[in-house]
């Protein structure tokens, strides 16, 4: 293991990297937890917690009391928990990248302002970016923040790297998320950055974030290339147990 890498995400990326690869076909069975443990030198919490990890991309079948069975080759980003993008592209073994067009100071309006309960007298801060993976258009970008928190953006090269982790590196806590998804036309500014057709088909996840006290202070609609990414959405009747290594 190196780095900051933890025993599971160790044991996730290689995994992840051989059903990429076809090392392991769709349809056939991963080795048992026992051979896995055996393999990594780890526990059977960290191996539990790596295949939990490739159900929820969309990678694994899961069943009690059988090997996991290998179901698709296309890593897909959860929406049970969020994961940022560059952190999401970087973890599934792909070149996260962004292309900043624009960080400004304007009055809020429409579904922002609504989102956010702001009236036209208030300043938020708008984000436009186009996020790479392997140095592809996949994603067009389009972020609100309230101006407490937007403000401190204008210290921070947005092209660098993950916005959400710089923010919360500055104290500022995501404490829930709501995603709403839907399917929208891409009208011009999205066909010319994603180098598309105008009204091509475009998977839009429309995301409010809020703080600990429930104030919201982020509101992003981000519109995907569906040829290049989904979303899976994992439902459980309990809580699963987060794993620390």
């Amino acid at each position: 293991m190196t780095g900051r890498q933890s025993r599971h995400e160790l044991v996730a990326a290689t995994m992840r990297r051989r059903i990429m690869n076809g090392e392991y076909a769709i349809g056939t069975s991963l080795p048992s937890e026992s051979a896995l443990c055996a393999e990594f030198d780890v526990s059977r919490g960290p191996v539990r917690q790596a295949l939990a990890t490739l159900r929820n991309e969309g990678l694994l079948v899961l069943s009690q009391g059988r090997p996991a069975t290998v179901r698709s080759r296309d890593v897909t980003q959860t929406l049970d928990t969020f994961t940022p993008f560059s952190q999401w592209a970087a973890r599934t073994g792909r070149r996260p990248g962004s292309r900043t067009l624009e960080v400004a100071r304007r009055r809020a309006s429409g579904a922002a302002a609504d989102a956010l309960g702001l009236t036209p007298d208030d300043t938020v801060v708008d984000v436009l970016r186009v996020r790479y993976l392997d140095g592809e258009p996949t994603m067009f970008e389009r972020s609100t923040f309230a101006e407490t928190v937007g403000e401190l953006l204008f210290r921070f090269d947005t092209d660098s790297g993950s916005m959400t982790d710089y923010l919360t590196e500055q104290g500022v806590r995501f404490d829930s998320m709501e995603h709403v998804l839907d399917a929208v036309a891409a009208d011009a500014l999205d066909a010319e950055h994603l180098t598309i057709a105008p009204g091509s088909p475009l998977l839009r996840e429309r995301r409010t974030s809020r703080d600990a006290l429930g104030t919201p202070f982020e509101y992003a609609d981000d519109r995907y290339r569906p040829d290049l990414v989904t979303f899976s959405i994992v439902n459980s009747r309990t809580v699963q147990p987060q794993w620390r290594d």
